[in-house]
């Protein structure tokens, strides 16, 4: 990536809060080629919005992204003049969004000279099987829907990541289940992921497309977020993470060889593939140890935390441990409110970590539990 295409993708980010700008540049060289279609109505979302879209357009063209965006209130030519503006290279193609071969094939070679596809999608629905006939063709990586309205919410906040699969089984309490729906619809079709977006909001589209959680709703039908054993590539970032919530909590610190000799021991929370939290199940005959619970601040409330320790629990069952316990100074109510562990004195842990914890001289709560059935 060169220095021009990093300093436009910060500047991007430099606009949402509480960004992460290892886990925006993340996502550069998994973008770079892929190609993403865009739907939205340029006449009905309020001007700022729309001029901020452009500037997230432009941004994912200068790392790489080929783009069909589908004008599905009409007004190309407007939008191709403001698209000149921002040095938005692009070509008009007919039919690009509206399924068919020869629709596809009437985007393919604007796409093939670096330069955006725009569509008159008058009259298409955004969400429809013309446009996921078309992205299928298209090979498009994400369609991306920016409605003139809040998208998909449940109590006031829109949905996240969605599983294609689990789609059927949300029920009316959630507002917009039938774009929902639709774009499950669209996944089966052949497009992985679709984004559910509001499209009144400025820079929507940079902060769902450049952070791990996003601001809209995502429906997908690949692997987006797994609990999996840690990498050695993986070490840095944990120590970073470790790193910030020790300054914070005045946790135990953990260096690069201890990580290393204990690997096999750690799991991490990913989201497409960028750690955002871990968790180790320490052995001792046959007990565990929950441990080195960390889970990124811009993560929190999230349950990951206790989706991490389940994952170590079923661990520690398939490993034939009969119970386990943890030890800290903050979570206690974490442990026990949440997760089921009760408060015992240190003679319910092994006596080789009762002497470890007494010679770090600190005063942590002992929380234990057992594990089987």
């Amino acid at each position: 990536m060169g220095l021009g295409e990093k300093g436009r993708v910060c500047q991007v980010a430099g606009g949402m809060a509480g960004y992460d700008v290892r886990g925006v540049l993340q996502y550069v060289p998994l973008f770079r080629g892929r190609l993403f279609m865009v739907m939205f109505d340029g006449e009905a979302l309020p001007e700022p919005a729309v001029a901020e879209m452009l500037l997230d357009l432009k941004a994912l063209q200068d790392i790489g992204v080929r783009l069909v965006a589908g004008l599905v209130g009409g007004g190309v030519e407007e939008f191709a003049d403001r698209a000149s503006e921002v040095e938005l290279k692009f070509a008009p193609a007919g039919g690009g969004a509206r399924g068919g071969e020869g629709g596809a094939a009437a985007c393919r070679p604007v796409l093939d000279r670096g330069q955006a596809v725009l569509v008159d999608c008058r009259g298409v629905d955004p969400l429809g099987p013309e446009v996921g006939e078309a992205g299928r063709r298209l090979e498009a990586a994400k369609l991306i829907v920016l409605v003139n309205g809040p998208g998909v919410i449940r109590g006031g906040r829109p949905l996240h990541a969605v599983p294609s699969s689990s789609v059927a089984a949300i029920g009316g309490e959630v507002e917009g289940v039938e774009m929902l729906r639709a774009a499950a619809g669209v996944c089966e079709g052949g497009i992985a992921r679709v984004h559910i977006l509001d499209g009144r909001r400025q820079g929507v589209l940079a902060e769902e497309l450049f952070s791990n959680e996003g601001v809209g709703t995502m429906v997908h039908a690949d692997s987006y977020r797994e609990i999996r054993s840690l990498r050695e590539e993986d070490i840095p970032e944990l120590l970073a993470m470790i790193g910030r919530s020790m300054r914070r909590a005045h946790l135990v610190p953990r260096d690069y060889e201890e990580i290393v000799e204990k690997g096999e021991d750690f799991l991490v929370m990913a989201l497409d593939d960028n750690v955002v939290g871990c968790v180790a199940l320490h052995a001792y005959g046959e007990v565990g140890e929950v441990a080195c619970l960390y889970v990124k601040q811009s993560h929190g409330g999230l349950g990951y935390g206790r989706a991490l320790v389940e994952a170590a629990e079923l661990r520690a069952r398939e490993r034939g441990l009969e119970g386990g316990f943890a030890l800290t100074n903050r979570a206690a109510g974490f442990f026990r409110d949440r997760l089921g562990y009760v408060l015992a004195g240190p003679e319910r842990i092994p006596e080789a970590r009762r002497r470890k914890l007494a010679d770090s001289c600190r005063h942590s709560e002992v929380l234990v539990k057992r594990f089987g059935g």
